[in-house]
């Protein structure tokens, strides 16, 4: 090939090649397959490899060249980078307008701007006569740091800014004509020309964060710890080979530069021309109201992106309001971060209190000022048992740092010592049970402190919730009020009792009439047979939840046969350790709970499992579930794996096929590593289920 051919061959391999990139960035469809797309960028590597003369900095195999950086040059931002107030709420969002309403009575006549609030880095392009010529971080604002041999790895990043065609220039002004200067706007898009500067998001998407961390794991190196982490880190490598690893991803969301555009919701429909990718949930909204809908929408669909918002930022659409409404210190009078409910607060810890479970187990529970996470007021959470407070190191009167996400029980993640006054006071379990005040004990090797009177109030209670409760027997209608009611009236003081009560002993009960009362009793009448599974985890066996109870179904068939198991035949199965398995022999052995339980025999018709006939691809392992999944509940992923074959575990151990780890997992993941069992990611975990 002669270099005039060579010259011809590239320029048309570049042509087809920025084309087919701004497919797949900007279009979200390719009209020919990746490898088919990798096979050209290999073609003119191989070209340029002969012909070095021709290679152009704006190249796409430009994108990751030459060694290491020794560090990164400090850059004046010709404009100033700056930060945004935040709101939390609607009433917040309403004092911000008022504010700027005063200065500017018509600053909402154009409508407001809300664009997605991606969870990123903050970064500056700077384009020449259409050529990237600088990437650059925020900084404090004034001064950030050169990244653009980093920057230039980032395939939705244009290193030449697209040229669109007659046609699309002419939809464009139909368009927004009427809020543009349709001259200067036409002269730029068909020749950029100047400085323009893009500003915008470097994010990592959530499915390249799994990947990546999947390698890490392999290679036995530390995995990344957040999407957002590992944009940051990616995008301040010295080395742009390691920074192209990432597979990082940017989100445009400002244009600085006189390009004749009048309002802010024109800009995405430019940057969308000129070569960028822009967020299609961003919304014009006629009002705050509008705007409060998009941002409730988003909350809903969050967990559904493959990247990570923390809410939307909302201006004033009429970009020459939002400049006469001016700067207030770092943050712009004309846009406000409208954020999510934060899922991570502080506050201060008033009481230990402590609650008595079914199995006696006393739980010690914070009682805290109330705190809004999440969109909730908290005022409580769980501390598990003295071991926990003494690893938090938590005293009364203490500031704590609370942290709930999604439907997870509020939790405290860590207290803050530094704001301690000298008036906190150490916690101690009591010696007696807080109810019955019967003598309370920590058996060997164990962190749970019992009560010992099997028939304290509070067990009775806890233990008629729980068989009632919707795994169990289902029964609607009885309520943690009824339940209470009828222990305290004595009507009821075992489960067996529910099924002897008839309308007319309801009669005289606050709430019930003739017609609830038969309601009530017709209801609890139809759960009188139950699945053998259902059965065995309403019985409340200390350590035994509903997966474990299904497995024992699944090993025994029957209730006699589960009676009858020795703990080395119960230890047998997996998920069931010696532990559990000694605890489910103690309740069969117990001649209380043997009274009980015959006495619910004679109301209740136990099925018999049948013969395992499950079918599917995943039969034979055996799976487990930490931390909390964002496409579905750990229930409904639960389901999903027992319909294609495979057992569901409470525990890990060396026969378990796979631990699946959502956000915030517990000690079960931890356990896994020791062991070598496989953790899947929840994007790997749906892979595997499809």
């Amino acid at each position: 090939m002669t270099h005039q051919e060579a010259a011809e061959r590239i320029a048309k391999l570049r042509q087809e090649i920025d084309k087919y990139r701004y497919q797949y960035h900007v279009l979200n469809k390719l009209e020919i397959s990746e490898a088919a797309l990798d096979a050209l960028k290999h073609e003119l590597y191989e070209l340029e490899s002969q012909f070095p003369d021709l290679i152009t900095s704006d190249s796409p195999t430009q994108r990751v060249a030459g060694e290491a950086a020794k560090s990164f040059k400090k850059v004046t931002h010709a404009v100033r980078m700056l930060s945004l107030e935040d709101v939390f709420s609607a009433e917040e969002a309403e004092d911000w307008l008022q504010r700027i309403q005063k200065l500017e009575p018509k600053c909402v006549d154009r409508g407001l701007y809300a664009e997605i609030k991606m969870d990123g880095l903050a970064c500056s392009l700077v384009y020449e006569d259409g050529q990237l010529v600088l990437g650059a971080t925020r900084g404090d604002g004034t001064v950030g740091e050169d990244v653009t041999r980093n920057v230039k790895t980032i395939e939705s990043i244009p290193l030449s800014l697209r040229v669109p065609s007659e046609r699309e220039i002419s939809s464009f002004i139909k368009k927004h004509g009427e809020h543009l200067d349709v001259k200067k706007v036409e002269r730029w898009l068909n020749k950029p020309s100047g400085r323009l500067e893009v500003r915008g998001e470097v994010y990592m998407k959530r499915s390249d964060f799994n990947r990546l961390n999947k390698e890490l794991k392999k290679r036995q190196e530390a995995e990344l710890a957040n999407p957002r982490n590992g944009a940051a880190g990616g995008l301040r490598q010295l080395d742009a080979k390691i920074a192209a690893k990432r597979r990082l991803s940017f989100m445009p969301w400002q244009v600085v530069g006189d390009l004749g555009l009048e309002l802010q919701s024109q800009e995405d429909d430019f940057l969308n021309l000129i070569g960028f990718p822009v967020n299609e949930h961003n919304r014009l909204c006629r009002d705050l109201k509008e705007a409060e809908k998009t941002l409730e929408h988003m909350g809903k669909v969050r967990d559904k992106l493959d990247y990570q918002i923390d809410g939307m930022v909302l201006s004033v659409n009429d970009n020459r309001l939002l400049q006469r409404l001016g700067v207030v210190g770092k943050t712009p009078r004309g846009s406000v971060a409208w954020k999510f409910q934060a899922e991570q607060g502080t506050t201060v810890v008033r009481e230990i209190k402590v609650s008595v479970g079914r199995t006696g187990v006393l739980t010690p529970v914070a009682v805290m000022d109330p705190v809004q996470l999440a969109g909730t007021t908290v005022t409580h959470a769980t501390l598990h048992n003295e071991d926990e407070i003494r690893r938090l190191g938590l005293k009364i009167g203490d500031t704590v740092i609370v942290e709930k996400a999604g439907d997870v029980i509020p939790k405290i993640v860590q207290v803050l010592p530094g704001l301690r006054t000298g008036k906190e006071k150490s916690f101690h379990m009591p010696g007696t049970c807080p109810i019955c005040g019967s003598e309370v004990k920590r058996k060997t090797g164990e962190v749970a402190v019992v009560c010992t009177n099997a028939r304290c109030f509070a067990q009775e209670l806890a233990r008629l919730r729980h068989f009632v409760s919707k795994q169990a027997l289902d029964i609607r209608g009885l309520g943690e009020k009824i339940v209470e009611i009828f222990i305290q009236e004595g009507l009821v003081s075992e489960p067996a009792d529910l099924f002897r009560l008839a309308p007319g002993d309801l009669g005289g009960l606050e709430g019930f009439g003739e017609v609830s009362s038969n309601k009530l009793v017709k209801e609890i009448q139809a759960h009188r047979q139950v699945s053998l599974e259902r059965f065995i985890y309403a019985l409340g066996i200390r350590h035994v939840g509903f997966e474990t109870a299904v497995l024992l179904a699944r090993r025994f068939k029957s209730l006699d046969n589960i009676r009858r198991a020795t703990p080395e035949q119960l230890a047998e199965i997996d998920g069931i350790g010696q532990v559990m398995a000694q605890s489910i022999v103690e309740y069969f052995q117990d001649k209380e709970e043997t009274k009980r339980l015959d006495n619910l025999l004679t109301s209740v018709d136990v099925e018999r499992a049948t013969s395992d006939e499950r079918r599917g691809p995943l039969i034979g392992t055996s799976w487990v579930f930490t931390g909390s999944l964002e496409s579905m509940s750990r229930d409904e992923a639960k389901d999903k794996v027992r319909q294609l074959g495979a057992d569901v575990s409470e525990s890990v151990s060396k026969k378990t096929t796979y631990v699946v780890v959502g956000d915030d997992p517990g000690s079960k993941a931890d356990k896994a590593r020791k062991l070598g069992v496989e953790i899947l990611s929840e994007q790997e975990f749906l892979g595997k289920i499809k």
